[in-house]
């Protein structure tokens, strides 16, 4: 098998990042995500978690979906998000963060929708918020990046908050930045159309003050 036979072999883009901020999303609830498992390899999600303690998320914007996610509502971040990579057609877009309506009230819309003013108490009790970041020391980490999506409508969907985790600074600009640079030059490289990946984020220590991640594209 060819190298770019092989590579794209890869059938969905699975990131994996290990949710610590337990103090502190456009999509659309789902038992086991049936409606959106394009976004996994061989329409597999991974197995192995206690899928009873996650809400599965088909993240829905403009009634299209965009990417997977699962998360976690007491820690309030993802554990995963799955996604279809493919070469943006233009710049990262300058939106609004946002939520998860049917986190907060069962029977709402499944699209995302920016945060409104003052933020309902029961958004704030069921999912990550904007204000949970403010002067917080940690940064807002795509889990699916916004620059791997190809679409402008693709992209502004990765801003959502069930999209993303707390990152220090330094790593957000730094070697996370990287392995999603590195991801999009191989994809660039050695693959046409669209490819699916999967990037593990292994945790090698967690202290009160300190995160250090052992950084892993397989």
């Amino acid at each position: 098998m060819s190298q770019k036979n092989s590579l794209l072999s890869f059938s969905a883009a699975l990131l994996f990042l290990l949710s610590w901020f337990g103090g502190l999303v456009v999509g659309e609830l789902s038992n086991d995500f049936s409606e959106c498992l394009k976004f996994f390899y061989e329409e597999t999600p991974p197995s192995g978690f206690d899928y009873t303690a996650y809400q599965p998320i088909c993240q829905r914007y403009k009634n299209t979906y965009r990417f997977a996610s699962l998360y976690h509502r007491q820690h309030r971040a993802p554990l995963f998000s799955a996604y279809i990579l493919r070469l943006a057609d233009g710049p990262r877009p300058n939106t609004s963060w946002m939520y998860e309506p049917q986190l907060a009230f069962a029977g709402d819309s499944p699209d995302m929708r920016p945060f409104g003013r003052p933020v309902d108490q029961n958004v704030i009790e069921s999912q990550a918020v904007d204000d949970d970041y403010k002067h917080s020391g940690f940064t807002r980490g795509h889990l699916t990046p916004s620059f791997h999506q190809e679409k402008e409508d693709d992209r502004n969907a990765t801003f959502t908050l069930t999209n993303i985790v707390p990152q220090k600074k330094g790593s957000n600009e730094g070697p996370w930045n990287t392995l999603e640079k590195n991801v999009l030059d191989r994809f660039k490289a050695f693959c046409t159309g669209s490819m699916q990946k999967k990037r593990a984020i292994k945790k090698l220590q967690s202290r009160k003050q300190s995160r250090n991640y052992d950084l892993s594209d397989v």
